[in-house]
């Protein structure tokens, strides 16, 4: 599993708060073509449950806490962002869930490609079906 923590640059200014940015190809190592966020969500629920075939993402919480699952078929880890500058990148084939920790946390997405029905896999049987091919 090849998971990466990104500390995201952030400059802060006493009294005035702090100022966090990244940029695609220089801070994470794709180009940037859809970016959404999840919102509203209540404390202990899981969402997710998929992976992807070929996208690459950033995932970063901007606000609250989420626990973000990983599993690569092989190994299995996870990573709590709660500090808006710290970022997670997913590389393709990584099964993930996400567990809102703390009730309206938002996380942001920055992903690779453009939305494509086609590229997930939701069944975690066919998902295993998919890296063992």
């Amino acid at each position: 599993m090849n998971p990466t923590l990104l500390q995201i640059k952030t400059v802060s200014t006493p009294n005035l708060g702090s100022l966090s940015f990244f940029e695609a190809d220089h801070d994470i190592p794709f180009p940037i073509k859809r970016i959404y966020y999840i919102h509203g969500v209540a404390k202990n629920i899981q969402r997710g449950a998929h992976a992807h075939k070929q996208l690459k993402q950033l995932l970063f919480c901007p606000y609250g806490s989420v626990k973000i699952f990983m599993d690569d078929g092989h190994d299995k880890g996870d990573v709590v962002l709660d500090d808006p500058s710290k970022g997670l990148i997913i590389t393709p084939c990584i099964w993930r869930d996400m567990l809102w920790l703390v009730e309206n946390s938002v996380l942001c997405v920055a992903a690779s490609d453009y939305y494509d029905e086609g590229d997930y896999i939701r069944d975690y049987n066919e998902f295993i079906t998919w890296i063992n091919r």
